[in-house]
């Protein structure tokens, strides 16, 4: 029965920092826009990929410059 004589203040503690860190975020605005990162995933990529504009020469070269520097 003694232990809840300290666990109670601990969550108390604990309760008090949650509560700080929940108005921190509101007002650093980590709330703002809380639907664009969720939609982020549905939106569709222009940029081309930096493979695909590559020449297979220059792909090789690559390959020889990774195997220069694997060697040293």
């Amino acid at each position: 029965m003694s232990v809840i004589y300290a666990l109670i203040p601990v969550a108390i503690i604990f309760v008090i920092i949650a509560i700080a860190v929940f108005f921190w975020a509101v007002r650093s605005d980590q709330f703002e826009d809380i639907e664009r990162q969720g939609l982020n995933i549905l939106m569709d990529d222009d940029k081309p990929n930096s493979t695909d504009n590559k020449t297979p020469q220059d792909q090789a070269d690559k390959e020889q410059e990774s195997d220069n520097d694997a060697k040293r």
